[in-house]
């Protein structure tokens, strides 16, 4: 069984140890999961279907414009 001191080591974190591209991956990485967690809560609030609902069509218009000038 692990306890919980076994697992506070495994992911202990040498912040000085870090390089430059370490610090650069991290900063991304924090940067898209806010950016992320924005979108999720911008497309799930409720004050928003409406107008998300009036383009839920614009992947299939899109498709149907491409196929009439391919005839």
């Amino acid at each position: 069984m692990i306890t919980v001191s076994e697992l506070l080591e495994y992911f202990e974190t040498d912040w000085g140890a870090m390089t430059l591209h370490d610090w650069i991956g991290f900063t991304l990485t924090v940067v898209v999961l806010l950016l992320m967690i924005g979108l999720y809560i911008y497309v799930f609030h409720p004050k928003n279907k409406q107008r998300l609902e009036k383009q839920r069509h614009i992947p299939m218009e899109e498709d149907r414009f491409d196929s009439e000038e391919k005839q």
